[in-house]
């Protein structure tokens, strides 16, 4: 039998899924088991294992994806991502100069 679809996942869940024997990836807030379809990807298995447990929006609609395979997803659908699940990942970065002790300056 095959998954519940009606329930929500996770992007805990999905990140689970992220190895050649269990290959999931979010597009567009759902969640696909591409597992079967590593070998037939046109760009290689390389490209959707890039992508595994994490998700792959941007970079499946930066690939100008037709209608074909759009359709294709049907097929691997697995449910819907839980919006609230997600967590947000500080992207800040500080210079290193930043942690170095202010030196008086030489006139």
């Amino acid at each position: 039998m095959g998954a519940n679809k009606n329930v929500l996942k996770t992007y805990r869940e999905v990140s689970l899924h992220n190895s050649p024997d269990d290959c999931w990836v979010i597009i567009n807030a759902k969640a696909y088991n591409v597992t079967n379809f590593l070998n037939d990807h046109p760009g290689g298995d390389e490209v959707l294992l890039a992508a595994a447990g994490k998700d792959a929006s941007e970079e499946f609609e930066e690939a100008g994806h037709g209608s074909a395979a759009r359709l294709m997803l049907d097929e691997f659908y697995v449910g819907e991502i839980d919006p609230s699940t997600k967590t947000t990942v500080s992207t800040t970065t500080i210079s290193s100069t930043y942690l170095l002790p202010k030196q008086p300056k030489i006139d």
